[in-house]
């Protein structure tokens, strides 16, 4: 089915189309784009998309909308600002749409939650989901744009980390469900204290669609706050989810490679397979269910389908590699969702290994929330920790020198001493902020599955 002919594009954005045109997708990216697709030549401080038109065209793109003409051999939209045009071509996608719209934020597990509900609402209806991490200025207008006008779900990431951006996006997302996973120290550098992430958080009510509900975590200290801020948003319903609350988790417990759930969500008595363990994505599962019954979903059938459900590339993803066990979670970290990843090796056999890398944008108090990790670190009984970073420094003066495997300023040094100190029957969490590029680790994890198993 088209997504946008150029009639449509033309009257979303008030553009100018060369000549008619009709695409299937859309695209920022040449490297990524598939044939018939719209670029967006978008214009970033390091880079201008308006030097790829060509190359779009070359990977036959249907069409590109521009700023500025130029002798290319395909279909232009001009149009005035093409970050703005992608924006406008997301209202009119969201304004010819009858799908119900979830919209996911919080400072730890909103990925890992929009793909449960990607999956738990795929299994009701044909779903629309975001990309990846496709959470900010552009990754927002450029999912809403992609979705298709006979969707029946659609769900979005929604992210931030100064005041008023969550606000500007969610206006153009209008959710019926807005969903916040947790508040937890992260962008601290920006926000300063927990309350004010609180409330740029709670940015998200605003945009509900009237008569739209308000998900929020019961167990957050900071969850009279954000009923208060939903309450300012005149929103209608505010519904909880956790351990109590209107949707609550009753019990997690381990099956094969995951988990069996039980919960009561609204008032329905819920048992279900995950495919993937951990106190954390229980919690996230709760929570996606309970949007699914606020959407009018059948939230039995979906629950069914998170026995398909896998943890995601960075968010918890395991492999084997050479007689150990790998648990990835590279992509990013703050003090809630570290120790949210500790509690992962509590049920390990064989040593528990963990391998840490800074938590970034942790403002003034970036050291004692370093230097506080210890606790989770020896409530899991995790046996050696390898750390690496300067701010990850704090946590390693701290630690008892039995749990001590080997500290050094970067993943890349750090790297030969953890592989080096493996045995068979390890497992191995690795985890830091995206910037601290615990990847690394990780890649050279990988490298070992085949080379053989570890001594």
């Amino acid at each position: 089915m088209t997504l946008w002919t150029s009639t449509e594009a033309e009257a979303a954005t008030c553009g100018q189309a060369s000549r008619a045109f009709s695409v299937n997708g859309i695209s920022i990216d040449t490297r990524t784009l598939k044939e018939g697709d719209l670029f967006v030549a978008l214009q970033g401080d390091n880079r201008d998309g308006h030097n790829y038109v060509r190359a779009a065209f070359d990977a036959k793109a249907g069409a590109a909308m521009v700023a500025h003409t130029s002798d290319v051999p395909g279909p232009l939209l001009t149009v005035g600002h093409t970050q703005r045009g992608l924006e406008d071509l997301a209202r009119a996608a969201r304004a010819r749409s009858n799908a119900r719209i979830l919209a996911v934020t919080g400072s730890a597990g909103k990925t890992t939650t929009k793909e449960i509900l990607r999956l738990a609402c795929d299994a009701l209806g044909r779903t629309h989901a975001s990309a990846a991490s496709y959470n900010n200025h552009w990754g927002v207008p450029l999912s809403l744009a992609l979705l298709p006008r006979d969707a029946e779900y659609g769900i979005f990431e929604v992210g931030m980390n100064h005041f008023g951006e969550l606000r500007n996006l969610v206006s153009l997302v209008k959710p019926h469900v807005a969903l916040i996973t947790t508040i937890a120290p992260a962008h601290l550098e920006f926000f300063g204290t927990c309350e004010a992430i609180a409330d740029a958080k709670s940015e998200i009510f605003e945009g509900l669609m009237p008569g739209g509900a308000a998900l929020i975590p019961s167990d957050s200290p900071y969850a009279e706050r954000l009923k208060a801020r939903a309450r300012q948003a005149q929103v209608s319903r505010i519904v909880s989810f956790g351990s109590s609350g209107d949707a609550r988790l009753v019990s997690f417990a381990p099956d094969g490679e995951g988990m069996r759930v039980k919960a009561d969500i609204l008032g329905r008595a819920v048992d279900c397979i995950v495919g993937a363990p951990g106190a954390h994505i229980a919690r996230n599962v709760v929570g996606a269910l309970a949007a699914v019954a606020l959407a009018d979903g059948d939230v039995l059938n979906a629950a069914a389908a998170l026995k398909n459900f896998t943890a995601l590339k960075g968010r918890g993803a395991r492999f084997a590699a050479g007689g150990i066990q790998v648990i990835d979670e590279s992509y990013n970290a703050n003090p809630a969702s570290m120790a949210a990843a500790l509690a992962l090796l509590a049920d390990a056999k064989g040593r528990r290994i963990a391998v840490l890398g800074d938590m970034l944008e942790m403002g003034e108090g970036a050291a004692d929330h370093h230097a506080g990790l210890a606790a989770p670190i020896s409530a899991n009984k995790v046996d050696m920790v390898f750390a690496s970073g300067t701010q990850m420094k704090a946590l390693w003066d701290v630690l008892p020198p039995v749990r001590r495997g080997a500290y050094a300023e970067s993943s890349v040094l750090l790297m030969p001493q953890v592989l080096a100190a493996l045995k068979a029957g390890d497992t191995v969490l690795v985890k830091g902020s995206n910037g601290a590029k615990m990847s690394v680790i990780v890649d050279a994890l990988k490298a070992r599955e085949t080379k053989g198993a570890v001594a």
